[in-house]
């Protein structure tokens, strides 16, 4: 029943763009069936007529054209209409599978990118561009197997009544009835091909998500001597694709066979009727001219049914995943007619906040009625041993997920009620892991304000101390990154990073070790240029090096999701508790 609903919901999502371009699929709809009137029956009606004529009447070299001429001419026009239907058949089908692949890909696009980053953190990045992919051309086969399969046949059905049951109504309802078991028969064998299908783009999908994983973490499997065992577990992904698509293989060609066979039965049904047409029922040459093109036609075409519903069945299976996906609820998600945030000071307060992070069945608390008030342009420095929450703080501020309980805000402004783009746009931030785009230097630099000079994005190059290895380069600014920026040493992608905050001149930072891979002398020099940055600004800088807070205004250690100390630095030292501990353990351990 479930398989089901998300066959409904492709098709809700399918029909949903197909209607946008309604006027191409009207006219793929009108030109399939002219394509098929004009050269399927057209022609043999035609000629129906001609092998009449030739049956009565009495033809000489002098007078075929006086006889013939209509026919020749109706004949001439019957195939340049239909040539001409074919070629707006093709037309139509191209310009709304164009104009649908757009749309269809911004839907998974924005889907994917406004989904929370609990969502990406679960599933392969690899995966969800496959599963992309193939929504994007599942529709196409979908329409294309509309288009030169389904509406010809359906066509087919309902011309071959309309012209043949006046003529020989006892052999059309034979046929139809005929028809009507064979249909029966295989959407029964269909449906048991469903879940086969499900099973095999299911596979397919981990394969590739497989394959992603590997491949980006290629650095990590070559240091550690992983090849073989990568190669294993691709290995027995790859296994489960061979024999999910070998079963559907061996369902698909049971269910052709079985359709094959009843084929037979209808040729041996028309056979008999061909044959014995004339002298039982008096049927005229013509008309048994037309029964045999018809009906063959229709076994043609019906012979391929199995093959349809299969392409149909493996055109929903590739598709049901980014449906489940586009189908899945935001986890953060904006209120209606979100309001644009407005920050005035720069004021950030959260208030009695409860936020657990959600693992299958067992949440994990992570606050329980914090509390933590940063007033306008004070910079704060987040330290304390890993899991104390302090990475959890900013991504709190960032909305990336939401808390249960109590508020966070900015100016008074619950950061919940407002758009999350615009919330974002009034915080520069700066994450351990540097986040680098495969594009030129200049662009990453410039990413939060694309509106930015040439000059501007070299300052703040400058400012962040990455001018210097930048001008190196060959194609200095011009330089392309690489995906996550794997040609820059860590160092380097990191002051890119930075360089790209400084560039926003948000009135709100936060960097969250935006420091750690840097050695002391770059340290020291982008210190200075953080000094710099965050004058001014509301700042929050979560560390594990404590030099990198020590000049702060502010610091506050948490431990288990609360906060144990606060104060400056001089004020913690002089404390003697926790603050203090770890000073005094960094310090001895870099002496």
């Amino acid at each position: 029943m479930r398989e089901q609903s998300v066959t409904r919901r492709t098709i809700y999502y399918y029909w949903k763009v197909t209607v946008k371009h309604w006027p191409y699929f009207v006219l793929d709809i009108l030109a399939s069936v002219g394509y098929v009137f004009f050269l399927t029956f057209g022609n043999p009606l035609i000629i129906s007529d001609i092998v009449d004529k030739i049956s009565t009447e009495t033809i000489t070299s002098d007078n075929v054209f006086s006889i013939f001429g209509t026919e020749i001419i109706l004949l001439v026009l019957c195939n340049v209409l239909g040539q001409v239907c074919s070629k707006l058949q093709d037309y139509s089908l191209w310009k709304l599978q164009i104009k649908a692949y757009y749309d269809l890909s911004i839907l998974c696009f924005d889907t994917l990118s406004n989904q929370s980053m609990t969502f990406h953190n679960n599933r392969f990045g690899g995966a969800l561009v496959s599963q992309t992919s193939k929504f994007t051309s599942a529709y196409n086969q979908l329409t294309q197997t509309l288009t030169y399969s389904v509406i010809p046949s359906v066509a087919t059905v309902i011309l071959i009544v309309c012209i043949l049951a006046p003529l020989v109504p006892i052999y059309t309802l034979i046929v139809m009835v005929f028809l009507a078991i064979y249909v029966v028969v295989v959407y029964h064998l269909f449906r048991r091909l469903q879940k086969l299908n499900d099973q095999a783009a299911g596979t397919q999908n981990r394969l590739s998500g497989q394959l992603s994983d590997s491949i980006t973490n290629i650095l990590a499997v070559k240091t550690s001597g992983r090849e073989e065992f990568e190669r294993e577990t691709f290995k027995q992904v790859n296994k489960e694709v061979y024999c999910n698509e070998s079963k559907r293989m061996k369902g698909s060609l049971f269910s052709g066979s079985v359709a094959a066979g009843l084929i037979v039965v209808l040729m041996a049904i028309m056979t008999i009727f061909i044959t014995g047409g004339q002298p039982w029922f008096g049927i005229s040459a013509g008309t048994l001219v037309l029964m045999f093109s018809y009906t063959n036609n229709l076994t043609l075409r019906f012979n391929m049914l199995t093959s349809v519903m299969q392409s149909v069945n493996q055109a929903f299976g590739d598709a049901h995943d980014m449906t489940v996906v586009l189908d899945e609820p935001r986890l953060v998600d904006d209120v209606e007619n979100a309001p644009e945030l407005k920050v005035t000071h720069g004021e950030i307060s959260f208030t009695d906040l409860s936020f657990s992070y959600s693992d299958g069945n067992a949440p994990t608390e992570v606050f329980d009625n914090f509390n933590l008030h940063i007033p306008s342009g004070q910079r704060i420095g987040l330290v304390g041993k890993s899991g104390s929450g302090k990475t959890t703080v900013t991504r709190l501020l960032l909305r990336l997920s939401d808390i249960q309980g109590g508020t966070v805000s900015i100016d008074e402004q619950d950061i919940s009620k407002v758009s999350q783009s615009s919330l974002r746009r009034q915080i520069a931030y700066v994450p351990q892991e540097p986040l680098l785009f495969h594009r030129t230097i200049a662009e990453n630099i410039a990413y939060g304000r694309p509106d930015a000079t040439d000059e501007q994005i070299r300052q703040a190059a400058r400012d962040a101390n990455a001018l210097e290895f930048i001008e190196t380069l060959p194609d200095g600014f011009d330089t392309i990154t690489g995906e996550r920026g794997v040609k820059l040493s860590g160092g380097q992608r990191q002051r890119i990073a930075i360089a790209r905050a400084i560039l926003t001149n948000a009135p709100i930072l936060v960097l969250d070790e935006a420091t750690s891979a840097l050695d002391s002398e770059s340290e020291q020099l982008i210190q200075d240029a953080l000094e710099n940055l965050m004058q001014g600004k509301t700042s929050i800088v979560v560390a594990h090096r404590l030099s990198t807070v020590a000049r702060l205004d502010r610091i506050v250690v948490l431990k288990d999701g609360k906060i144990i100390e606060d104060g400056s630095h001089e004020e913690l030292l002089a404390k003697g508790g926790e603050y203090a501990g770890l000073w005094e353990r960094q310090t001895l351990s870099e002496d």
